[in-house]
């Protein structure tokens, strides 16, 4: 069982000066749970080497038994420190995808071209493909065999608005999550803020937040098990 995650290269929280990029626990939970589950696990990026970590998910109230195990582990450190670059990686080597989230994939890899070729090469070859809290964005522009947005019908949870206005960066994001996949024709849902909340649609698997991330990854190892 080979699974692909990709995580984010961009660092800057919009124009106000602070840091953004992956979020830990959104890293460490799936990451774990895969590898726990026997996965064999790529990590990449879309400019390869050590992707930004968003510095408030390393914050002492941000810590869970996945990230505190994460600190301990120099195999998973030094795997992470080493990203391949996402244009080298295709879709034929692994058996399914996953996408931490934090806010740096709403600025690179919404928008970029070798992650979304990658996404619609999964979903044409109806491999499992999951995101979480603010990775659905990397559906902005996919598409599906129909030439349709890819999440077009289909039922998806990611960071809600009220979550988004929780945290104060509405105006900052350059799109909100929840917004995106409703304009994108999804059937859109989600559970209490801050709780676990996923959404699995056919080999489609999205979670709504950091709590989301651990479950989410489960249920992306069950649709390998099919």
């Amino acid at each position: 069982m080979k699974i692909l995650m990709v995580l984010t290269s961009h660092d800057r929280l919009g124009d106000t000066g602070e840091k953004t990029g992956f979020w830990l626990e959104e890293f460490a939970a799936p990451y774990y749970t895969l590898l726990d589950a026997g996965a064999k696990i790529t990590l990449a990026s879309p400019k390869g080497g050590r992707p930004p970590l968003d510095p408030k998910s390393d914050a002492d109230d941000a810590q869970t038994k996945d990230t505190l195990r994460f600190k301990q582990d120099e195999a998973a450190q030094k795997m992470l420190a080493s990203t391949k670059v996402l244009n080298t990686i295709s879709a034929d080597d692994y058996d399914g995808v996953f996408y931490p989230g934090g806010h740096g994939p709403l600025w690179d890899l919404a928008n970029d071209e070798d992650s979304i070729t990658l996404i619609e090469n999964f979903a044409a070859a109806d491999k499992p493909i999951g995101a979480v809290c603010h990775a659905p964005g990397v559906f902005q522009h996919t598409k599906g065999k129909d030439a349709r947005p890819l999440v077009a019908g289909r039922s998806v949870t990611g960071f809600a608005n009220s979550e988004e206005e929780g945290v104060g960066l509405t105006k900052v994001v350059p799109f909100l999550v929840e917004d995106m996949l409703n304009e994108n024709g999804a059937d859109y849902t989600k559970g209490a803020d801050w709780e676990s909340y996923v959404v699995v649609d056919d080999k489609l698997v999205t979670g709504q937040n950091p709590a989301s991330s651990k479950e989410a990854a489960e249920k992306l190892l069950g649709l390998l098990a099919v």
